[in-house]
């Protein structure tokens, strides 16, 4: 039913209220409604935010965000972990109603004293108030007083009674009628990490193999791989993302670059899940026993580093599931169990399972799979292809997990039709995968980074990883080391969650053919050890740089968030310029004047292959900052003075992008 004061088109709302708003602890966020009423008299708006213990916290006034536009939004921001809900009040403003009116007639000389004197008694009403201080009742008392002095004039009067520290007094203490309330909707407030967080993936069995006496490669161990920690946190990543562990298929496992005919020393896909040692709830045997992953989880934790573990609900046709629950899968015609197919890709190591097939049954399996890496301290899954299971799985699944652990996190690998990739985050997922790998040019990289920060922002948190085990776009096949710099840049600036796949910082460019995007020797079907410190001592690497840029992230409160970024604009078609920008307090808008604030200025030249010099012109208005100011760049560490209009040269040679800090005003 519409309110007396009607309040439509709520934002955020998801699902109709069904499933909660995307929010972090820390993390402005907006809240809009369509506000209006009849007549001319003013209105208020107010949101109220009710933490998870059910205090409702004071409101916040919510302001039109154009004139005549019935728009209004407000910044607000949970201070703690769980369910928060919001509320949109619409309130008739007597105050605003006279403080527009009164001037016009008392200056017009029309019910001059009646003016007065209305305002007046609004006054006492608001001298009831018992949060007014005593100097703010003080200065409403002498607006009363004034409002009754006959024998002043009544420009005086009236001057006392619209004076700005009174106005400011009443905005703060209004009189509020003909309430009308929306809501409560919800919004869960997620730990950190949820938001921000840099991700580095390699694969554990690469990392110290070697050739055996006979010359046999055999598997790194998590003993190994547990060495490769220290350059991963010293490069300023927070998570270290691990494929799967488990037990790999023998039963049709796919040899080099996808091939039919292994070897009988080919390790197979890690995604071809189970075998005779068994599936998800197992340890591949190479790789070492869980007293040895618990102690490379240990050390991660040591060095700062999250541990993020591949979730595949898949099987190889080994798999002790296949064998105990064959109801579980898709049986064909002839009676054979179906592989996976994305035609023309046939994985004929892989089982898809039959969610239809004892829905109940494969979900508390799911379930315990999860409790059980839990338990070995994995509080971060990243789930391989969530859009081939059924939504309401993931619904019921992230929903059991978050009743008892809420600090879990979901990160869903769903490069799928818009729809359901907000949907799987509108059901729980903490991140998605995005299609920023495929955003190149410059008009498509400005509306790809609008839309994830202001219009899908309440679904789905964007992880900009620049490259995976699968993707290889051609932009770093034929780009350079150039090319990797610059995808490195955007994604680090552009996004608070970002990552890489191991082998980004030694520019390992080459595909399997002309117009793939997989690796050549890729490393998803056999061991790809590299030569970390040659590289290191040879100067072949992007990991200072990478470190560099995740240093920036650490420093700058503005590149942690999601929801700040303003597009702005360069006369050259190859050179993208955006900005964010934070308050230096706890809560606030994320816009607005830059005192106070942590404002960053990014400048890339998308092109790898030429110089680009043109000149950029900055909203200065949005950004709150005045016609000349300062700027730090963090990667050169130089100064320049910087205004409305600036002149730019990024050479890809020398450095593709300005990370710009305002350092003064």
């Amino acid at each position: 039913m519409v309110g007396r004061i009607p309040v439509l088109d709520v934002h955020p709302v998801v699902d109709l209220g069904r499933q909660p708003a995307k929010a972090t602890v820390g993390e402005p966020f907006p809240v809009r409604a369509t506000v209006f009423r009849e007549g001319h008299d003013l209105l208020g708006v107010d949101v109220v935010l009710i933490d998870p213990t059910g205090v409702r916290r004071p409101p916040v006034r919510m302001s039109e965000t154009g004139p005549r536009s019935d728009r209004y939004e407000a910044w607000v921001t949970p201070d703690a972990e769980g369910l928060w809900t919001f509320e949109v009040q619409s309130w008739s403003d007597p105050l605003g109603t006279w403080l527009h009116d009164g001037p016009i007639k008392i200056d017009a000389g029309v019910d001059v004293e009646l003016m007065f004197t209305e305002g007046r008694l609004l006054l006492e009403r608001v001298l009831a108030d018992p949060g007014l201080s005593q100097a703010e009742a003080a200065t409403v008392k002498a607006a009363v007083d004034a409002a009754s002095d006959t024998t002043r004039p009544s420009a005086a009067r009236l001057a006392v009674m619209t004076a700005p520290d009174l106005v400011g007094i009443l905005r703060r203490h209004p009189l509020r009628e003909l309430a009308t309330s929306e809501g409560p909707y919800p919004a869960y407030a997620d730990r950190r990490r949820a938001l921000f967080g840099s991700w580095y993936e390699f694969f554990p069995r690469s990392e110290g193999a070697a050739p055996d006496e006979n010359g046999v490669m055999r598997t790194g161990t998590f003993r190994t791989a547990m060495e490769r920690l220290d350059a991963v946190a010293a490069m300023g990543f927070d998570v270290v993302y691990l494929p799967p562990v488990h037990p790999i298929g023998e039963v049709n496992r796919k040899g080099p670059n996808n091939s039919l005919t292994p070897g009988p020393d080919d390790v197979g896909s890690p995604w071809a899940i189970g075998s005779r040692h068994g599936g998800h709830d197992a340890l591949h045997p190479d790789l070492g026993t869980f007293e040895d992953f618990d102690a490379f989880v240990a050390r991660a934790g040591a060095l700062g580093l999250e541990v993020a573990l591949d979730l595949a609900l898949q099987a190889a046709p080994d798999h002790p599931w296949v064998k105990a629950h064959q109801e579980w899968f898709t049986t064909r015609a002839d009676g054979s169990i179906a592989y996976a197919e994305n035609p023309p890709k046939k994985y004929q190591d892989i089982y898809p399972i039959n969610f239809d097939n004892d829905p109940t049954g494969i979900a508390q399996e799911v379930l315990r799979v999860v409790r059980h890496w839990m338990s070995h301290g994995v509080r971060i899954f990243r789930v391989d292809n969530p859009h081939t299971k059924p939504v309401a799985f993931w619904e019921w699944l992230l929903r059991e997990v978050r009743r008892t652990d809420p600090d879990v996190l979901f990160l869903s690998e769903a490069f799928t039709r818009p729809a359901m990739m907000r949907a799987l985050g509108s059901v729980g997922f903490h991140q998605s995968y995005t299609y920023f790998t495929w955003r190149v040019e410059k008009e498509e990289i400005e509306d790809y980074l609008r839309e994830v920060s202001s219009e899908s922002d309440h679904l789905m948190r964007p992880n900009f990883f620049v490259n995976t085990p699968d993707i290889l776009h051609a932009f770093l096949q034929y780009g350079g080391p150039a090319a990797f710099k610059i995808r490195a840049a955007l994604a680090a600036m552009g996004s608070p969650s970002w990552g890489v796949y191991a082998g980004y910082e030694l520019f390992e460019h080459v595909a399997v053919r002309p117009g793939s995007e997989e690796y050549l020797d890729s490393e998803k079907y056999q061991l790809r050890p590299r030569d970390w410190a040659a590289a290191d001592r040879e100067g072949r690497t992007l990991a200072p740089y990478l470190t560099r840029l995740n240093e920036i992230r650490r420093a700058h409160p503005a590149l942690q968030l999601l929801r700040n970024l303003t597009v702005h604009w360069a006369d050259d078609d190859h050179t993208l310029v955006f900005a964010k920008q934070a308050s230096t307090a706890s809560t606030g808008s994320a816009t607005g004047s830059a005192t106070g604030k942590d404002t960053v200025i990014v400048v890339i030249n998308l092109d790898p292959h030429g110089v680009r010099e043109t000149m950029v012109h900055l909203d200065l208005t949005a950004l709150g900052l005045p016609e000349s100011f300062v700027v730090h760049d963090e990667i050169t560490g130089e100064d320049w003075t910087w205004g409305r209009d600036n002149y730019v040269r990024l050479d890809p040679g020398h450095e593709s992008a300005h990370v710009l800090a305002v350092r003064s005003l």
